[in-house]
C-alpha cells in the first residue's frame, strides 16, 4: 500500500511536471507570436516622393505653356524678314502626350540652322496645319523655342537665352494645346516670319 501510494505519488508529480512543462513550454511561444507588435510601413518618403513628382511636372506643364504664348504675334507682318531665309529649318516630326488636366499636347520638333552672317537672338514662327483637302486648318504663330536639355525631360528656353550665332544650330521644340480636328495629320508647314539679329 505503502508502495503504491509512493508510486502514485511520484507517477503523479513526473504527469503534473510534464504538464506544465508542455503548458510551460506552449504558453511563452503562443504569448510571443501574439503579442508580438507588427512593424508599421512608414508611408512618408513615398507620400514625399510622390508629391515632389507630381511637383515637377506641373511646373514642367507650366513652364512649356508659358514658353509659347508669352507674346501677342497677331501683329506681325505677313510677309518674313529679309534674314529669314537665312534659317533652314529641318528634320521636323510630331508626338504627342496627356498633360495633367487628361487633355492632349501636340508636340512639334525640329532642328535650325543660321546660314547667315548675323547672330539671331529670336524668331517667330508660322505653323500651318492642313485639312484633307489642303486647305488651313489651323494657322498659329509661336516664338521659336529651343530645346535646352534632354534629360530627365525636355525643357525649351526662348531662342534669346542662347542666340543662334553664324553657322550655328539648335534642336527646337513648339508645344500647342489644342490642334484642330479637321487636321489631316501630316507634318504642318513652318516658316519663319520674323528674326532678331545682333
Amino acid at each position: 500500500m505503502e508502495q503504491n501510494a509512493a508510486s502514485g505519488a511520484s507517477v503523479n508529480p513526473k504527469g503534473n511536471a510534464a504538464e506544465s512543462a508542455q503548458t510551460a513550454g506552449a504558453s511563452p511561444s503562443l504569448s510571443l507570436t501574439e503579442n508580438t507588435p507588427r512593424p508599421e510601413r512608414n508611408w512618408l518618403p513615398i507620400v514625399i516622393a510622390s508629391l515632389a513628382v507630381l511637383a515637377i511636372i506641373a511646373v514642367m506643364f507650366v513652364l512649356g505653356k508659358s514658353h509659347n504664348h508669352t507674346q501677342d504675334l497677331s501683329n506681325l507682318p505677313a510677309t518674313p524678314d529679309a534674314y529669314a531665309t537665312n534659317l533652314r529649318v529641318s528634320n521636323v516630326t510630331m508626338s504627342e502626350s496627356s498633360n495633367l488636366a487628361g487633355g492632349k499636347i501636340t508636340y512639334l520638333d525640329g532642328h535650325i540652322a543660321n546660314l547667315g552672317d548675323k547672330t539671331v537672338s529670336e524668331a517667330v514662327v508660322q505653323i500651318t496645319f492642313l485639312d484633307y483637302a489642303n486647305k488651313v486648318a489651323q494657322s498659329q504663330r509661336l516664338p521659336l523655342t529651343i530645346v535646352r536639355m534632354r534629360e530627365p525631360y525636355i525643357d525649351t528656353a526662348p531662342l534669346s537665352s542662347s542666340p543662334l550665332k553664324p553657322g550655328a544650330q539648335a534642336d527646337f521644340r513648339l508645344n500647342f494645346d489644342s490642334v484642330s480636328p479637321d487636321w489631316a495629320g501630316n507634318t504642318p508647314e513652318i516658316q519663319v516670319l520674323h528674326v532678331v539679329t545682333q
